[in-house]
């Protein structure tokens, strides 16, 4: 299920920090992308950008925009949308459901970038999310892209900014790659 901060409109430093290693121009999905805050800012540097989430309220606020393409799915159920499709980027913020983690790597080009963000277990003294099955393990998204990408950054831990959480967040490139250089 989507995890959104109430009228974020700024974009999540990890996403700002890595989005430039995607290739210029390339397309990026945002999946789960809420009211469409890091589409709307990887639309403004160049990027293609589908905007992939349920609520079709938000993603009505997102018409129109150039080279932003959206698409009310549920993430959940049914088939993976993306079986066909592959990206030079992923974007995932607030969100989780495991069953779709190593799909996304599939759906992910050579050399695109994955760029997640989401809580994990500790954050339920903030409270919500609280329930399990929407909190990453310790070193849980380590684990699901190691062995198919080169990660170039990997933190776990507490943070007060945007709001006091307890956080997993990734960037790794598809492919295996010592020689990529950070940000």
């Amino acid at each position: 299920m989507p995890l959104r901060h109430a009228g974020s409109t700024t974009p999540s430093t990890w996403v700002t920090r890595f989005a430039p290693l995607i290739a210029a121009g390339g397309e990026v999905l945002d999946l789960a992308c809420g009211s469409g805050r890091h589409a709307r800012w990887l639309v403004s540097r160049g990027f293609r950008v589908e905007a992939a989430d349920r609520d079709a309220v938000a993603l009505e606020l997102l018409a129109g925009v150039p080279h932003l393409k959206v698409r009310e799915v549920d993430l959940e159920n049914g088939p993976w949308p993306y079986a066909r499709q592959h990206f030079d980027g992923i974007v995932v913020t607030n969100y989780l459901f495991r069953p779709r983690l190593p799909l996304l790597l599939t759906a992910l080009n050579p050399g695109g970038v994955l760029i997640y963000e989401t809580f994990m277990v500790g954050n339920e003294r903030f409270g919500k999310p609280s329930n399990p099955d929407f909190l990453l393990r310790s070193h849980e998204l380590l684990e699901t892209v190691a062995d198919a990408c080169t990660v170039l950054a990997y933190e776990q831990g507490e943070v007060a900014e945007p709001k006091p959480a307890v956080i997993q967040r990734i960037c790794a490139v598809k492919g295996h790659n010592p020689g990529l250089r950070l940000p």
